[in-house]
């Protein structure tokens, strides 16, 4: 017997435009941190993939894939790291994610804040460079630890890319957290099902997840923006990041796309639907102050 599909009421567009208009005064304050997708880099028309889908597409061009891998990015990069080499995945990662992604609208205006917190979960290095006018601020990106000989579970950059520590850390006024690496500055990728096995195996009890974005988390709202929920993977890090946080979070949602498991996720994570387009949303977000 087939599960019942998930009920969600949805506000309406006046009222949901008025909770967008409390994100950005939420945003301004630096009481809510934004939580950055792959649905940002489509405003930016770079010659980058701009979703997992599209990335698995990429690896399928490069590499002949198993049918069980294509359409997944993380079977699709396991599957050439096992075949060949770690080597070959970060280097069709570099090519994936080559072209510099001109920041969008988005990416300056949340620049121009100086939140406490930035989270940005896909690879490109728009956000960096947003910031990149701007020496209070720094990263903290996940790290692969295949082959490292390293116990560790993350890396930190200042503003000029060069690798720091966490107590440099604490004292950035903001903070850029990459949670699945990034091509900027060092090229560090979490992509293969192999990075992930040792991170979801440890994330519940928050190891992986740096004290700092613990810290700057802490009483703080999150608003998704750009952001699906359609993989384990992706409901996974959204609940472990924003774990310990606020207890009111908001998604910026168009609810004909979400799937059985997006709407599941929406209830049991209590998230705030925001039924705006995603383009409408940023201009209503960047306009409000």
């Amino acid at each position: 017997m087939n599960a019942p599909v998930p009920q969600l009421d949805f506000m309406t567009r006046a009222d949901a435009e008025t909770s967008l208009k409390r994100v950005a005064a939420g945003l301004r304050a630096g009481t809510i941190v934004p939580y950055l997708g792959p649905g940002i880099a489509e405003f930016s028309k770079a010659a980058v993939p701009v979703n997992p889908e599209a990335l698995a597409a990429f690896f399928g061009i490069k590499v002949a894939l198993p049918r069980r891998a294509k359409g997944n990015a993380w079977a699709a990069a396991q599957h050439i790291e096992s075949m060949k080499h770690r080597s070959t995945v970060t280097a069709l990662m570099s090519e994936a994610f080559a072209s510099p992604v001109e920041p969008t609208a988005l990416h300056r205006y949340l620049a121009s804040l100086r939140l406490p917190m930035i989270v940005d979960t896909w690879y490109d290095g728009a956000m960096r460079a947003a910031l990149g006018e701007r020496s209070d601020w720094g990263e903290v990106q996940g790290i692969t630890r295949a082959g490292i000989g390293e116990d560790r579970w993350y890396r930190f950059y200042d503003a000029a890319g060069v690798e720091s520590d966490r107590a440099a850390a604490n004292g950035w006024t903001t903070l850029l957290y990459k949670p699945h690496g990034s091509v900027a500055p060092a090229k560090n990728f979490l992509i293969s099902d192999a990075d992930y096995v040792e991170v979801l195996t440890e994330i519940d009890i928050q190891t992986p997840i740096p004290d700092v974005v613990k810290d700057r988390r802490t009483e703080r709202s999150f608003v998704f923006i750009g952001c699906r929920f359609n993989d384990q993977l992706l409901r996974t890090y959204a609940r472990q990041v924003t774990k310990r946080s606020a207890a009111t979070h908001y998604a910026i949602v168009e609810p004909k796309t979400l799937s059985k498991n997006e709407l599941r996720f929406l209830i049991s994570q209590g998230l705030t639907p925001i039924a705006v387009p995603l383009a409408e949303a940023v201009e209503i977000l960047t306009a409000a102050g």
